[in-house]
């Protein structure tokens, strides 16, 4: 007799429990290991000063006044209270240590390696592919971005949310009847409440990223594989007109998440003006180029510089391409669902981000395929699977191959995280491999002045304005380099560029305004002050400098009144103090 036939369903229900947890702990466990030497990197100098560790708000940790500032700031151009709150959390429980802030962003992509085995595996039923599609996930290496960048907390925050919704969802799908009435008090209850726990989460999602605005659709997708609700599917399937009404309370939150972030960026300046035919071209060899490095992951860089115009040939054959394997995606949607859904998921789900509302100057980043890749993980994992299925050998070749495949994705990844030691590797490496990368090389030359190498920091500088001279940071830092290096009238050219090419930054403005106090050109001083505290009231410095420059062109009583305002925004300010009181001793009817 053979001992399997012979065993009790519970018995083999225990077997199962057994191996996918055996399966869960061999993910997180290499999971783990692999990414740990972030926990011993610094923060970098890209976002990271600006998000944790100089960031007034964050640093002092979660309180009432921090609490409020999350949900009220449109800081970095986003809106993502919840992202705030975390970075908060972490500074409250471990301080300003980039290692520790690294060491959650891991926990949190354990447990979302976790959570998407958790889904397919129950959704599916098919343990193997299922942890096929997590391992790609855990290991892959376009996926490091997000995780050994602290910044990028948003992205597994997001991403931990995003999968606590499907799993909520999963719940009330397999609670609530498919004909939508006759189930038992008790069944509808538990279905409603799993249904109000994926509403919460989808709203999580949004407040962590804005990306989760394409949530409603995926949940749609998951209708149509592997859940088999949509009419015509393998399961039966459900009626159209109520999947849709279910999802009405996801697309309200989506809908209220893409206005808010919409206002946050073009607010904050983020949005550019690239032409909106670039735009379209940018998109469609962006998703070729995403797919590609999907599959083969080279050359991955923190920053794809934006060449603001594409061959038009080359555009046109990536959207061809997208096009035919769109329309097959499609064709076969009852015969191979899964297809249809994995390769919608990665379409819909880069929307946000694919360029044609261009934020920023990338062209592409790694960290944006950290949801989308998983459609084409479930692509491969179920199409190679089917491929191989009724082919002679196939039970052998399959675990080979899938074998290799995570062995060369996590030689990849060992090697993609060594990058993120220090800010000079990781943009070094970004100027290495890509061209005209100004944005790179400005970076890079923040990173040297950092380590104290000044004339390194020099030649970046001057490397980013030669590739792209309308780029005001790097006008600013080459100005303030050729300042340390005594070439003062270099450096107010490039300064005055800055101050013209964006007038929205403060701190420039007030720079031009030292510059000029420095020489002795009051007015120009003054006007470039009054810019700054347009753009800052709460600018301590600036009404400082404002109150002086006002004092040399005989304006007392307004140089008192900003002075006065000085010490009130920023009471550590001593020397506003001294300033007021030298003043009022020269002007005592300003008393």
């Amino acid at each position: 007799m053979n001992p399997s036939t012979s065993e009790t369903p519970a018995a083999v229900a225990a077997r199962a429990r057994n191996l996918f947890a055996l399966v869960c702990a061999v993910l997180a466990l290499v999971t783990t290991v692999l990414y740990w030497p972030i926990t011993r990197h610094p923060f970098i100098n890209f976002d990271d000063l600006q998000y944790v560790a100089e960031n007034p708000h964050v640093t002092p940790g979660l309180n009432a006044t921090n609490f409020v500032w999350a949900f009220t700031t449109t800081e970095q151009a986003n809106w993502h209270p919840l992202t705030w709150l975390s970075h908060q959390l972490d500074c409250t429980v471990f301080g300003v240590n980039a290692g520790a802030h690294h060491f959650v962003n891991l926990l949190y992509h354990v447990a979302n390696t976790l959570l998407l085995l958790l889904f397919l595996r129950s959704a599916t039923g098919a343990l193997w592919r299922s942890a096929f599609v997590a391992a790609l996930f855990a290991w892959h290496p376009m996926h490091v971005e997000s995780v050994a960048w602290a910044a990028e907390r948003k992205d597994v925050l997001c991403t931990f949310f995003w999968l606590l919704t499907m799993l909520a969802y999963l719940g009330y799908v397999r609670t609530v009847p498919r004909g939508g009435s006759g189930a038992p008090p008790g069944q509808a209850r538990h279905a409603w409440a799993y249904y109000l726990a994926a509403v919460v989460a989808c709203a999580c999602a949004l407040l962590s990223k804005p990306m989760a605005v394409t949530l409603p659709c995926a949940l749609l997708l998951l209708d149509l594989w592997p859940l088999e609700r949509w009419p015509g599917a393998a399961g039966g399937g459900s009626n159209a007109k109520r999947l849709l009404l279910e999802k009405i309370p996801f697309f309200a939150l989506a809908i209220a998440g893409s206005m808010a972030t919409y206002l946050a960026q073009a607010g904050g300046g983020a949005v550019s003006g690239i032409a909106v035919s670039e735009r379209l071209s940018n998109a469609a060899l962006a998703y070729a180029r995403y797919t590609g490095k999907l599959f083969w992951p080279t050359d991955l860089v923190i920053l794809y510089p934006h060449p603001r115009h594409w061959p038009l040939l080359l555009a046109l054959t990536a959207l061809m391409l997208l096009a035919v394997w769109t329309l097959l995606c499609a064709y076969y949607w009852r015969q191979k669902p899964y297809l249809t859904t994995g390769w919608f998921w990665f379409l819909g789900t880069l929307v946000p981000t694919i360029g044609l509302i261009q934020v920023g100057a990338q062209a592409m980043a790694d960290r944006y395929t950290y949801i989308p890749g998983i459609g084409l993980f479930i692509v491969v994992a179920w199409g190679v699977t089917d491929f191989f299925s009724d082919r002679r050998g196939g039970k052998v070749v399959l675990p080979v191959l899938g074998g290799a495949v995570l062995i060369g994705c996590i030689a990849a990844t060992a090697g993609q995280i060594t990058l993120w030691q220090n800010t000079i590797a990781l943009f070094r490496h970004a100027v290495e491999v890509t061209t005209d990368n100004y944005a790179a090389e400005n970076v890079l030359g923040k990173a040297y002045e950092g380590a104290g190498n000044n004339l390194a920091a020099l030649t970046c500088y001057q490397m980013a304005v030669k590739t792209e001279p309308r780029f005001p940071q790097s006008q600013f830092n080459l100005a303030m380099s050729l300042l340390a290096f005594g070439r003062t009238d270099e450096a107010l050219q490039h300064l005055e560029t800055a101050a013209a090419l964006d007038r929205h930054d403060p701190e420039v403005q007030y720079d031009l305004g030292i510059y000029f106090s420095q020489h002795g050109s009051w007015t120009n001083a003054v006007n470039c002050f009054s810019n700054a505290l347009l753009l800052r009231p709460d600018f301590g410095r600036g009404q400082l400098a404002l109150g002086g420059a006002l004092a040399n062109v005989g304006r007392a009583a307004e140089a008192a009144r900003h002075l006065r305002e000085a010490m009130r925004v920023d009471p550590g300010l001593l020397e506003a103090k001294t300033n007021l009181n030298r003043l009022l001793t020269e002007h005592p009817e300003l008393r």
